[in-house]
């Protein structure tokens, strides 16, 4: 390896590549914030605390009332999984995958609810055929593909008269787009991409045509009971209002109000996608001022804007792991890999808990590791 002096600048917050950077400020817990942790989500507080937090999602994401929102185990495939489990079978299924994730819902409903879905695939860096889509079915798609860095350009290939629900894995897409709430039945997320938060708690988001799916169909199979949503035949309000279905973390909880309260002081959605904007910008500056970068998506109009992907000319799996070594071991970047299943690269979080100059600090810093090894 050759000596290469390493850049004077370095970023002040490192890169993680499937989330975001430690947020900025730091925590100082208000009191009923102190007061919430480590009491019962029953009590009235814990209550309070779960039904605010849910508000401020209402709030920063401008979801209509029409919908609601529920906090829910299992992170974002948690929160998935049980919509899969409680909604799907009562119509023909498609499934779109053009990442990891996506092919993980196919997994779900080809081999263990035995649905025998119509697939929809595209290669990663590709947007598959949406015109191919019929709407007579429940349709399963990643709105964001966190592991490839493609994502649907918005919603206008969703049939405003669908007969089937829209199930929308929305974990690294929320608080970063405009989401239209009217064309989505059902969507997913987790506090710990775009919100920065804690993880193992998932966001659940439904719209009435899921809501009346639940309350008109029983599906075959057994349903846990952390996935179970209707009682007696209704829908399970209290879910909905803060009342989980089994015990969160109140510090989880807290955390993801404070990233929320964070949120709307920066001018809530419209300033979250302004900093992501602009850090999608600023790495895409850094690609094409190098001839040896290139993105993963090369189709601007799907690529991602909060977890971006990139291609390194003539690199393979242990140079990626040698090159993403080499940034950690100096604190400039940490976990940029590209995922396991994807092809040799890198991966940038751009999402809004980063600051623009540290994405602009990267430039100097990819440039050294790609020097050193070569």
């Amino acid at each position: 390896m050759s000596e290469v002096t390493t850049p004077e600048v370095r970023p002040q917050r490192p890169y993680f590549s499937s989330g975001p950077c430690a947020k900025p400020p730091v925590w100082s817990p208000d009191k009923l914030a102190t007061e919430s942790l480590g009491r019962s989500h029953r009590a009235k507080i814990g209550k309070a605390r779960l039904a605010y937090c849910i508000d401020l999602m209402r709030e920063m994401l401008q979801l209509p009332d029409t919908h609601r929102i529920g906090i829910v185990p299992g992170s974002d495939t948690g929160a998935f999984e049980m919509a899969m489990w409680t909604m799907l079978g009562a119509r023909p299924v498609t499934a779109l995958a053009w990442e990891s994730f996506g092919e993980g819902w196919v997994t779900d409903a080809a081999k263990q609810l035995k649905l025998d879905p119509t697939i929809i695939r595209a290669d990663y860096g590709q947007l598959p055929d949406l015109g191919q889509v019929d709407w007579s079915n429940d349709v399963l798609f990643t709105w964001n593909g966190t592991t490839s860095g493609v994502r649907v350009p918005n919603g206008d290939w969703i049939a405003a008269d669908r007969e089937g629900l829209s199930f929308a894995d929305a974990t690294s897409a929320v608080f970063a787009y405009d989401l239209p709430w009217d064309k989505i039945d059902v969507a997913t997320f987790s506090w710990q991409k775009v919100l920065g938060g804690e993880g193992g708690h998932g966001v659940l988001i439904l719209g009435p045509r899921a809501v009346e799916r639940l309350e008109t169909y029983t599906p075959a199979w057994p349903l846990p009971k952390l996935f179970r949503l209707v009682s007696k035949g209704a829908l399970a309000e209290g879910v909905f209002k803060g009342e989980t279905i089994n015990t969160p973390s109140m510090l989880a909880v807290e955390d993801a109000i404070f990233a929320l309260e964070w949120a709307k002081s920066l001018g809530g959605l419209d300033g979250l996608k302004a900093r992501s904007d602009a850090n999608a910008a600023a790495l895409d500056k850094i690609v094409a001022e190098r001839d040896w970068l290139s993105h993963l998506a090369a189709d601007p109009a799907s690529r991602s804007k909060t977890s971006v992907c990139l291609s390194v000319a003539g690199a393979d799996a242990d140079f990626i792991k040698r090159f993403a070594g080499l940034l950690e071991k100096q604190g400039a970047a940490y976990d940029i890999a590209g995922y396991r299943d994807a092809p040799p690269g890198l991966r940038i979080w751009c999402g809004a808990t980063v600051d623009t100059a540290d994405i602009e600090a990267l430039g100097p810093w990819l440039d050294w590791a790609y020097a050193s090894l070569r």
